[in-house]
């Protein structure tokens, strides 16, 4: 069994009379931005804690590009030997135009949006206190200080204000599309 399938076959498995079981290790709110319909979202992190949750002969670990799958696949390759990961992930299968299941009315994921802001701030008050003020470095700090407090207490306050924007709110019902650009324009 070959250890990675492309897009294409893991559609015609998934459509098998016995289909594999698709483990999506990314995070929540990615799996709700777009996923195949039947996937179990597990996160990466949460992968060993929930090990006896992974049902079935055949799993295949699914990410964004892969990466994420890859090291899913390594750290249960003594318990699940002949798990496989989708090559290039969810992205190979955005280009391959096949079907997913959408649940919230963003594309990037909350993470995706915390560093982004996180990183602009930081980049903000450094720039600023290089040019207008060096007291602008503890503009600097308050986004640094929150990524340390996340890490530490796996609790993200900007992940709690993101949360509550409209485009981050949960559809009220799942749409399947094929093409995922559509999905967008229907919420603008």
């Amino acid at each position: 069994m070959r250890e990675s399938l492309t897009a294409p076959d893991l559609q015609a498995a998934c459509a098998a009379p016995q289909p594999p079981t698709v483990i999506d290790v990314r995070s929540v709110s990615e799996y709700a931005s777009g996923h195949i319909a039947g996937a179990i979202n597990i996160p990466l992190p949460e992968l060993q804690v929930r090990r006896d949750d992974l049902r079935g002969e055949r799993l295949v670990f699914v990410c964004e590009r892969g990466i994420r799958a890859q090291a899913a696949q390594t750290a249960l390759a003594p318990c699940f030997p002949s798990a496989q990961v989708l090559q290039g992930g969810m992205h190979a299968w955005r280009e391959a135009n096949l079907p997913m299941i959408h649940v919230t009315r963003t594309r990037w994921s909350l993470e995706r949006q915390v560093r982004c802001i996180a990183g602009s701030l930081i980049l903000m008050g450094i720039v600023l206190s290089l040019t207008v003020s060096p007291l602008w470095w503890m503009f600097a700090a308050l986004p640094a200080a929150g990524l340390v407090f996340a890490g530490l207490t796996d609790i993200c306050p900007m992940a709690i204000f993101l949360l509550r924007l409209p485009w981050n709110h949960v559809c009220s019902t799942a749409t399947a599309t094929t093409r995922p650009k559509e999905v967008s324009e229907n919420y603008s």
